[in-house]
């Protein structure tokens, strides 16, 4: 397709635009790193220290990723694709470890277990933070996955573990890879999860420095050794993600979906993966809060911090959530209809900021704004744009599958028809990726209500949400009163959780 509409144009330049706003952070990075000078940055990164910090780093990856993708795929295709009992309440609960903050997760196995520490320790938690990742972009692509494919195969003999491999799991490389993709920029950035179990990583060493030294070369430097690591990972991942396409036309993917049986043995098998999952994953961070929570009482609830914590973080996720959907939807658009270098460059753009810390946004945005945008320091223009930084990933992620699996022809057809190009994209192209962009803003939603670091840094003053008041009360080592904020982090997301599973089931006719 060639450039041929002022839409195309304008998407293009608001693309560009978001795309010069996520280099920011690294911008500031490269800034202080030339102030610095060569013989500094040499110096401060050719250390063995840096050398721990990638193998310890690598190695979280390596196992942590392809441990994610397995788990979450599994999971996804028992709730879709076969006749598992109780299986929407399953897709619920496989959604809800997203509303844990990594670090009440990794608190709430210490507590437990002391002496959980090392990669053991790491990989284990972060699989169970991070797998839903993996989970929610496959779950919808199965849910329009088309059945005569499977019908096709299984005419010719093949047998259902032939058709998974050769068929269904095909099919699935673009959500997989942009969970994975995911998953991967979490465990490059996330602090609070790994410091509990004494786990170094770049970030960790980050805020070490930041603590000691403030602004001091050595974080900045780490910082851009942590961003050289984002960009070789998303490399990996477009090359990984192709250019095949996934959508066609016709109605092949609204028939209904015919639900594998399992036998009484399989079936036992996948609702005792289903229970062990719930129960590492929700279980021993809902005994650790049961424990506060009793010792603190109904008084404990008695708090006008705490409800005016709640409708702020609401209130804030909402907006934010819709302003980062808003501004993730041309690159998504742009890089499914045009794949050209120029528009993968742009998203790839998008997500270095999210591999950076947030404290490293935070400090970006702060020295940007006071030199060059005073009257926005320290508002909530600022914060949002944190967090669209921050969170634009797991808009684009599935935002982009959604797009790719509506068919370009229907929006020519509508042109041809006389309908406009924006009014093409709007009523027929975002209809069919619905799913994928509730799923986003959800995303989006959960990820800010849980955000800590760079809200701590970047709020107005009077600005408490409930993340920033159960950080504030277990640093005072005051865990009997955060136990309410951890709780009300976690109830927010599952009637959230509830909605887009409902919602995205009428939209695919189901």
């Amino acid at each position: 397709m060639k450039i041929t509409s002022r839409f195309h144009v304008i998407l293009t330049v608001l693309a560009m635009v978001i795309a010069l706003l996520a280099l920011l952070p690294l911008g500031f990075v490269i800034s202080v790193g030339i102030d610095a000078g060569w013989k500094t940055v040499k110096a401060l990164i050719f250390r063995p220290r840096v050398g721990e910090l990638l193998i310890n780093t690598f190695w979280l990856i390596t196992v942590t990723v392809p441990t994610c993708v397995v788990l979450g795929t599994l999971l996804a295709w028992l709730t879709e694709k076969t006749n598992l009992p109780g299986r929407r309440i399953w897709s619920v609960l496989m959604v809800a470890p997203l509303a844990i903050p990594a670090f009440v997760q990794s608190y709430a196995w210490v507590t437990f277990f002391p002496a959980m520490n090392g990669l053991f320790a790491a990989t284990f938690i972060a699989v169970l933070a991070y797998f839903p990742f993996i989970y929610m972009p496959v779950a919808a692509m199965l849910r329009r996955f088309d059945p005569s494919l499977e019908d096709v195969a299984a005419s010719l003999g093949a047998s259902p573990v032939k058709i998974f491999f050769r068929i269904i799991l095909p099919q699935l490389r673009l959500p997989v890879c942009g969970g994975a993709l995911l998953v991967t920029l979490h465990l490059l950035a996330e602090y609070g999860l790994f410091v509990m179990i004494r786990f170094d990583t770049f970030t960790t060493a980050i805020y070490d420095q930041y603590q000691s030294a403030f602004n001091g070369p050595m974080a900045n430097m780490l910082a851009g050794v942590l961003a050289l690591c984002c960009l070789m990972v998303m490399v990996v991942e477009t090359a990984a993600r192709g250019k095949a396409r996934y959508a066609r036309v016709g109605s092949g993917a609204a028939r209904k979906q015919l639900k594998r049986k399992l036998t009484p043995l399989s079936g036992l098998f996948a609702l005792a993966c289903f229970t062990l999952v719930v129960t590492l994953a929700l279980g021993t961070p809902t005994l650790a809060l049961a424990r506060w929570l009793w010792i603190g009482g109904i008084n404990n609830f008695i708090s006008a911090e705490l409800w005016s914590a709640l409708g702020q973080t609401v209130t804030l996720a909402l907006q934010g959530a819709m302003i980062t959907t808003a501004f993730a939807l041309p690159i998504s658009w742009l890089v499914v209809r045009y794949p050209a270098r120029l528009y993968r460059l742009l998203e790839d753009c998008s997500y270095i900021a999210s591999a950076l810390p947030g404290i490293v946004i935070a400090l970006a945005l702060v020295t940007v704004t006071i030199h060059y945008a005073r009257p926005v320091y320290q508002t909530n223009i600022t914060l949002f744009l944190a967090w669209l930084l921050m969170f634009a990933p797991r808009a684009l992620i599935n935002l982009r599958a959604g797009v790719s699996q509506a068919p370009v022809e229907l929006e020519q057809v509508a042109q041809s028809l006389g309908t406009s190009p924006a009014m093409a994209v709007f009523k027929i192209t975002m209809r069919l990726a619905a799913p994928g962009a509730t799923t986003a803003a959800a995303l989006v939603f959960l990820g800010i209500s849980t955000e800590l670091t760079a809200t701590l840094l970047l709020s107005p003053i009077g600005t408490r949400t409930l993340a920033m008041g159960f950080w504030s009360l277990t640093s005072e080592i005051d865990y009997v009163a955060a136990a309410p904020y951890a709780l009300l982090m976690v109830l927010i997301s599952l009637p959230l959780t509830g909605v887009l599973y409902i919602h995205s089931q009428k939209l695919m006719g189901h």
